[in-house]
């Protein structure tokens, strides 16, 4: 592309590109899009925007085009690549002049060089770093901050390149540029700080400016040393620099009083301020002992505007959080205490706990603890204007909603804990004394007294544990708090939501269980409240206090009716959550007991379900009631299934949106569905059409999806492995592929499960599994659990389907070339030898079953292997046998004969429809229906009366004489 021709019509397709009239606007876009692979059009580009006296919208979009084009172009491997020769070009004209005069433009060329910095320097741009420093010493103000603001966005750029190489790099170029950084912002605060005492606000704003964009770019470069391994070479000027922040820090906030109403100097100086402590709060956290000379300058400074009267009218919330986030991690830091054997101390460990206890005096943290509970915690008037006009929002917040975590308000109560912790001696008097100061009714007319307790008494609630031995709360709850419940004022709404909250806290630390009846007796009261936001903290207490359910059951049908109220009351989606939460965990708690009075709640889910479509994070809480819902509701579940099961088929279905956030949930209620279903139903045999393709995900719900696949085998096994086995086949096979020895044993479960329920289906099925799971017995698998579950498998198969068996033997044996007895021997001996890879007393009786059904055999290779088999019954023998201290007899203990409904304590789950059909099916089970005593009896005597006494006799011989006698020993009185 011609540089002189090109740069008309370029400029004209720029104009064109920025008009409203699309008409105009489309051929244009077209037309650049085309010239984007032509030599020479980013250096056309380039022209342009340095270009001053051009439309100003023509010049920002040739800078759009220029960086986007960086993106797309500059790598040497891109397609239509730049070449070496015009990036050289570019580079150079980039860094020419910082003279631009719109802030936007300037902006945007910063970023487009940071992008080229990220690509080419230090190797192919080894100037830039030079340059930017040199331009950024000029006496010219406009070059000065463009300067800086290129300084600043090339150093971030350099400082997020993640490979090693790169990251060692920029540490290097970090070095050597790092006290010089440091020195830009001291120079820029030093004359922010000398123009705004002499009242020059536009000149203190530009330095204010220049300020901000230093301390960034020193930020950068102290992030990146503090993280580097040679922090030694940098510790002395880092502690320095600190020292140093700490004092322009306070500066500061002196100059904050005289900056006036300059909204815009306002703003740009409390970001400087809060970048100041970063830079302090980081170093603190990576390098701890490097910050030790930090400490009491930088809880003096944190104190001081924080806790006393200085900081008053010029602090600002996020610098407080900054604040008492530095406090906090002083206070627990584990690197400043001393280890419990002072002697095992380090000694910087030492020095840091000495500077901390000259600190923190009685007086000091006397000061803190009063001021944290008497000021921090007290409720502001705007939330208790919230609490007012829209008392859900404060609810929400007040129980941790996603706005509150980023409030001063969790911070203070963070802090306070910590402090209160590591100093409880010297707080909990102090806490004790508040407390005893507010006693008795407060009146309802004295604001600032409810306030007061209403603090009080959250600070009693969140140091529970830490006032154990100190508060005898069940007195304190009969005497004071009860009392305090009953006063119905509306402006004591604060006390009795308080309350409430503060027994939710103490519930699990000190209570006693008797007290709890008039426990339930204040909340079904307080579950009527007037107060919206007093009956959704009652909710929320609730779900703390269920632990004993013969005292809460005379409650419940009362206490679950009004919980199914203030759902229907609340209006917002997370209020909506949290109330379904504690229901889910009421539901959970009493199980069955709660089916007399779901009816409502089963008839408003589906409204609810359909309101929510565009919430999926309440359809999550939604899923989690009916999980609960219909564990609860057992096989009675199965009225339920019209809203249910689609429900189930929404959530896990992977092609529908929704189930990124649905799934796990969905997953859980399907599993759970089947597990209390008394009958397959077609739809509910219908949504096992979307297993496919969550097999497909192999993702973290892999091994409920095997469960599913299992719920559905003991379900109905007939009609799912008819419909589903072919395809489950396949999915299994390419599982196998890439899987784990976890995922190996899984799908192999499945298998086993489904030999189990119904062996002739089962192996027919499963059928193209099976060779492999022969080759891994054969070949010897090395991962025990793998070969203990496919010893079950080929257990099954041979004791269950021996003709299966002798097909696929005589299919293996064509597949290894070999013969038939010859295999059979191998599979044998191999099964002997890894007999010990069986941990379940299940598996090691149905191996000496499944090799006993070889038995009477007069193959001279099951003979040859005779010994090995008897040594396994034997084993097995001792596994399940146990002696009747009685009559001294032995019986097996595996052996059931009926079916019998579990004697349940209060606190057991009655069974599901799917442990009933498991005990059922072990009613059938050879494992449970077939002693291991009488079997191996019957089997040698048969082998005795096929051999001969003579031959039986050899036969015995090749069998070690102590296993002998074990066995006559288990087979005596047959």
């Amino acid at each position: 592309m011609d540089m002189d021709s090109a740069s008309s019509v370029v400029l004209q397709a720029l104009t064109q590109a920025t008009s409203q009239d699309t008409a105009v606007l489309k051929p244009a876009e077209e037309q650049l899009r085309q010239w984007e692979t032509q030599p020479g059009f980013y250096s056309v580009l380039l022209n342009i925007f340095n270009n001053h006296m051009l439309d100003v919208n023509v010049r920002w979009l040739a800078v759009l085009y220029f960086k986007n084009g960086i993106d797309r172009y500059w790598r040497r491997v891109a397609p239509h690549a730049l070449s070496e020769e015009e990036k050289t070009s570019l580079r150079a004209g980039l860094i020419t002049n910082f003279n631009e005069p719109v802030n936007q433009i300037a902006t945007q060329i910063a970023v487009l060089i940071a992008k080229v910095a990220r690509l080419d320097c230090p190797r192919q741009w080894p100037e830039l770093i030079p340059i930017l420093l040199e331009s950024v010493k000029g006496q010219d103000g406009l070059q000065q901050h463009r300067a800086l603001l290129t300084f600043y966005h090339v150093t971030k750029t350099l400082a997020s390149k993640r490979l090693a190489q790169d990251r060692r790099l920029f540490q290097d170029l970090a070095s050597g540029i790092y006290s010089f950084a440091c020195s830009l912002w001291s120079h820029h605060t030093d004359c922010f700080l000398q123009q705004i005492y002499a009242r020059d606000e536009a000149a203190a704003l530009s330095s204010l400016e220049r300020t901000l964009l230093s301390l960034k770019g020193s930020n950068t470069c102290t992030d990146t040393c503090t993280h580097a391994t040679n922090l030694h070479y940098h510790a002395k000027t880092c502690n320095h620099l600190l020292a140093q922040h700490v004092t322009k820090l306070c500066d500061c906030f002196i100059s904050g009083r005289q900056v006036g109403s300059d909204s815009t100097c306002r703003e740009k100086l409390e970001k400087t301020i809060i970048l100041y402590t970063k830079v302090l709060l980081d170093f603190l956290e990576y390098h701890p002992c490097a910050f030790i000379p930090l400490i009491q300058r930088s809880l003096e400074f944190a104190v001081t505007y924080v806790f006393t009267p200085a900081g008053e009218g010029v602090t600002f919330e996020r610098f407080i959080v900054q604040c008492m986030n530095l406090i906090k991690m002083i206070v627990k830091n584990d690197a400043y205490k001393p280890a419990k054997n002072i002697d095992d101390s380090k000694p910087e460990s030492l020095e840091a706990h000495k500077i901390k206890t000259a600190f923190f005096t009685h007086p000091t943290l006397t000061e803190i603890g009063r001021r944290l509970v008497s000021h921090y915690f007290l409720l502001t008037e705007e939330e208790l204007a919230m609490w007012e006009e829209d008392p859900e929002s404060f609810a929400v917040e007040e129980t941790g909603g996603d706005s509150w975590k980023y409030s001063l308000r969790p911070c203070t109560e963070v802090l306070f804990l910590d402090i209160f912790h590591n100093y409880s001696q010297t707080l909990t008097p102090v806490l004790l004394d508040m407390v005893q100061n507010l006693q008795g009714p407060t009146n309802v007319e004295d604001s600032v007294q409810l306030l007061m307790k209403d603090a009080v008494y959250n600070a009693v609630g969140l140091a529970a544990y830490e006032l154990f031995d100190n508060v005898d709360f069940d007195q304190w709850f009969k005497n004071q708090l009860l009392g305090e419940l009953q006063v119905s004022h509306h402006r004591y709404k604060l006390i009795r939501r308080r309350v409430i909250w503060l027994i939710g806290q103490w519930i699990s630390v000190k209570f006693k269980s008797d007290l709890r009846p008039l426990l339930y007796e204040v909340i079904l009261s307080l579950m009527q409240d007037p107060d919206l936001v007093v009956r959704i903290e009652t909710a929320t207490t609730l779900k703390l206090n269920i632990l004993l359910i013969e005292q809460f059951l005379p409650y419940l049908e009362s206490i679950f009716g009004l919980l199914f109220q203030l759902l229907q009351q609340v209006t917002e989606c997370d209020t909506k959550m949290q109330v379904l939460h504690v229901i889910s965990c009421v539901i959970e708690r009493v199980g069955i007991q709660i089916r007399p009075y779901v009816g409502c709640l089963v008839q408003y889910l589906p409204l609810l379900w359909k309101q929510s479509e565009e919430h999926n994070m309440l359809r999550c809480a939604i899923l989690t009631t009916l999980i609960q819902l219909v564990q609860g509701l057992g096989a009675e579940s199965k009225n339920l299934y019209p809203f249910l099961l689609p429900v189930i088929q929404l959530s896990t279905d992977v092609s529908q949106p929704p189930h990124v956030y649905l799934l796990e949930d969905g997953l859980e209620l399907w599993l759970v569905t089947l597990e209390n279903s008394p009958a397959i139903t077609p739809e509910l045999l219908r949504i096992f059409q979307n297993m496919s393709a969550l097999l497909e995900l192999s993702s973290e719900n892999l091994r409920t999806c095997f469960h599913i696949v299992n719920g559905y085998i003991y379900l109905s096994a007939t009609e799912f492995l008819q419909n589903y086995a072919e395809s489950l086949c396949r999915s299994f096979c390419d599982l196998l592929k890439d899987i784990t020895n976890e995922g190996r044993v899984q799908v192999l479960k499945v298998v086993e499960i489904a030999l189990k329920v119904s062996p002739m289906l089962g192996a027919h099925m499963f059928q193209p599994l099976l060779p492999a799971v022969f080759r891994g017995i054969v070949d010897g698998e090395r991962y025990p659990v793998v070969m203990s579950t496919y010893l079950g498998i080929m257990g099954r198969v041979l004791l269950q389907n021996f003709s299966f068996f002798s097909s696929l033997l005589s299919q293996m044996a064509s597949e290894c070339n070999q013969e038939m007895d010859q295999l059979l021997g191998n599979v044998i001996e191999m099964w002997v030898d890894r007999m010990d890879n069986i941990t379940q007393p299940e598996r090691r009786k149905l191996s000496s079953l499944a090799l006993l059904s070889l038995l009477p055999s007069d193959n001279s290779v099951i003979q040859d292997k005779f010994c090995g088999i008897v040594n396994i019954c034997v084993e097995a023998l001792h596994d399940v046998m146990t002696e009747d201290p009685e009559t001294g007899t032995f019986k097996d203990c595996m052996l059931m004969s009926h079916f019998e409904e579990p004697k349940l304590s209060d606190d057991e789950e009655p069974p599901t429809e799917q442990d009933k059909r498991k005990k059922l099916l072990a009613l059938e089970d050879p494992v449970h229906s077939v002693s291991l005593q009488q079997f191996v009896y019957e089997k040698l005597k048969a082998q005795q009366a096929l051999m001969g006494d003579q031959g039986f006799g050899a036969l015995m011989e090749t069998v070690d004489t102590e296993l002998v006698r074990q066995l006559q020993e288990f087979l005596q009185g047959l």
